[in-house]
C-alpha cells in the first residue's frame, strides 16, 4: 500500500527513542537519549510535556499502579508520572562509564527488558538484562556491542533482539506459560549497504516484526516465519530509531528519529531529523504490557 508518513512532533531530537503508547491515557511516551529526556504526547489535543532527567536515559516501560520503569546510564530506577525520581532499584551491571542502556520494553509477563551498548565500539561489551517481578536484574546475555529492537510475538512464544551494528536480527524461544526464555538463534541477518542497520522494533498483532532501519531511511516488516521482508515505509529521515503502534484502534504506527552525530550538510538533506511521524498501516499492534512487581 502507498504510506503516507506525517511529522506530527517537529522536536528535533538528539536521539529519539523508545516511543511507547498508553491506551489508557491515549498519549505516546519516547526519550530523547542524549537530551536526556521523558517526553509525554497526546496526538489528539497536541498537549506535549518534557521531563528532564540528569543522565542518559536508554529505555522506559509503564508501571501497574502508575508511575514508570527507566533505564538510566547508572542502573535501573523507579520514577513518578512527571519523571521524578522515586527509588534505585538495580546498577548498571556493566562499566557505567563505557556502557549506558539502549532499547528495552516490558514483557507480555510484565518483565522489564533493558539493553546496552558498549560505547568504544570495539568489542561485544553490550548486555541484555531482565528486571523481574522480585526486582531483580538478571544479564541474560552479554555477546552484543548495540542492544536493539527488543520485541515480543503475541503469542508468547518468541523474543527478538538486535544487535545494530553486527547487522543480526536474533530469536530466543520462550515458554508461553512460565515466560522462561531459551538460547537464542540467528534469525535474519541484513546488509548495511542495502537499506540500514536493524534498530528498534515492534511487533504487530499478526506477528510481523517492523524494524526501523538506521541510515537506511524506512521500516521494514518482517514475516515472522521466512524472516523475509514483506513491506516496508519509505521515510523522509535517513536514521529512524524504533517504532510502536498507537491510536485508539492500534493502526497508527510512530517512529522515533535520531540526528546526533549529523553533519550540517546530513541535515540540510533531512531537514526532519529527529522529529516524531506517524503513519496509518492496515494492522493493528498489540497493547505493551505494564511492568508488575511485587513491593519491597
Amino acid at each position: 500500500m502507498a504510506y503516507q508518513v506525517e511529522c506530527v512532533l517537529p522536536l528535533e531530537a538528539e536521539l529519539g527513542e523508545c516511543p511507547l503508547w498508553s491506551p489508557e491515557h491515549q498519549v505516546l511516551w519516547f526519550v530523547d537519549i542524549l537530551a536526556p529526556a521523558i517526553h509525554r504526547f497526546h496526538p489528539q489535543s497536541g498537549e506535549y510535556h518534557t521531563f528532564p532527567l540528569s543522565e542518559e536515559v536508554g529505555c522506559i516501560g509503564l508501571r501497574a499502579g502508575g508511575g514508570i520503569v527507566a533505564a538510566l546510564r547508572s542502573g535501573v530506577w523507579f520514577l513518578d508520572e512527571q519523571g521524578k525520581i522515586e527509588q534505585k532499584i538495580a546498577d548498571n551491571p556493566g562499566e557505567a562509564s563505557k556502557s549506558r542502556f539502549n532499547d528495552g520494553r516490558v514483557d507480555p509477563f510484565g518483565r522489564f527488558w533493558c539493553g546496552s551498548l558498549w560505547e568504544p565500539q570495539d568489542r561485544n561489551g553490550g548486555k541484555l538484562c531482565c528486571l523481574d517481578s522480585q526486582l531483580r536484574l538478571t544479564v541474560v546475555n552479554d555477546d552484543v556491542k548495540i542492544s536493539n529492537g527488543l520485541a515480543f510475538s503475541p503469542d508468547r512464544r518468541w523474543m527478538y533482539h538486535t544487535d545494530t551494528p553486527n547487522a543480526v536480527l536474533w530469536r530466543y524461544p520462550v515458554d508461553p506459560t512460565s515466560g522462561e526464555v531459551g538460547a537464542r538463534t540467528l534469525f535474519k541477518r541484513f546488509d548495511a549497504d542495502q537499506g540500514g542497520l536493524p534498530d528498534g522494533a515492534a511487533v504487530d498483532s499478526e506477528g510481523y516484526y517492523w524494524s526501523a532501519m538506521f541510515d537506511g531511511g524506512r521500516v521494514v516488516r518482517i514475516h515472522p516465519e521466512s524472516g523475509e521482508i514483506v513491506d516496508e515505509i519509505a521515510l523522509p529521515v535517513r536514521w529512524p530509531t524504533m517504532v510502536a503502534f498507537g491510536g485508539p484502534d492500534l493502526k497508527t504506527l510512530y517512529i522515533t528519529s535520531s540526528r546526533e552525530n549529523r553533519t550540517e550538510e546530513e541535515l540540510k538533506r533531512y531537514p526532519l531529523s529527529g522529529n516524531v511521524f506517524a503513519v496509518r498501516v492496515n494492522v493493528a499492534g498489540v497493547v505493551e504490557p505494564l511492568f508488575r512487581y511485587h513491593q519491597r
